[in-house]
């Protein structure tokens, strides 16, 4: 059974998407918050598998509550935007992903399920234009570690990484470069070793930013 908190200001949102993960066997809910700071608090107290996390809230916003517990348990942040700036920090103070607020309901357990086994998730329906809005910049100084380890990549590695980089799933990698769903996951895997992240997500946010400097 996946644990689930379930964090955002609005009440009426909140047991929404508490009915929705209760209607799965394998779900439940473990609390709710209506800001960050709850959120937090919800997590040192119930120890959830997956944070649902809203980015705008009072007293705490959702990127720097993600900040503080995504050490402690996965986080698919929710939200009504699909190319809220917002979402971007929030990737990157390690959420596993996101999903829109009126994502389908099986899309949205799914989303928790995945994101639970370590993997990650990105709205199919914003992916291309979150690609796009990370268009090459210069190279930050904390950039560069990650820019020498992409550049080490194998020749394959690298096209793997390149086709994650432009939201391509396993199956497309797979079929693409006429290799197998299995090999593509070793080299997903390598990937993640050797550059040093967490999940795809950042390897999407990675190569999309420094993609012009490779």
């Amino acid at each position: 059974m996946l644990r689930v908190v379930v964090c955002d200001d609005e009440q009426l949102l909140r047991e929404a998407l508490s009915k929705i993960i209760e209607a799965a066997p394998d779900l439940s809910v473990a609390g709710l918050a209506a800001d960050g700071q709850q959120a937090v608090a919800a997590v040192d107290l119930h120890a959830p598998d997956v944070v649902l996390m809203d980015i705008r809230m009072p007293v705490l916003d959702g990127i720097e509550a993600t900040r503080r517990i995504a050490g402690r348990t996965k986080v698919l942040i929710l939200t009504t935007y699909d190319l809220d700036s917002y979402v971007y920090a929030a990737l990157r103070a390690g959420a596993s992903g996101f999903l829109l607020k009126d994502a389908p309901s099986e899309r949205l357990r799914d989303g928790i399920r995945i994101v639970a086994a370590g993997q990650a998730v990105l709205a199919p329906e914003a992916t291309a234009r979150m690609i796009t809005a990370f268009r090459p910049a210069m190279p930050t100084g904390e950039d560069e570690a990650l820019l020498r380890a992409i550049r080490g990549l194998s020749p394959r590695e690298r096209e793997v990484c390149a086709l994650l980089g432009a939201g391509l799933a396993n199956d497309d990698i797979a079929e693409r470069l006429t290799i197998s769903r299995y090999t593509v996951k070793v080299h997903v895997s390598n990937i993640l070793g050797k550059l040093g992240v967490r999940d795809r997500v950042h390897v999407v946010l990675a190569w999309s930013r420094l993609r012009g400097h490779i």
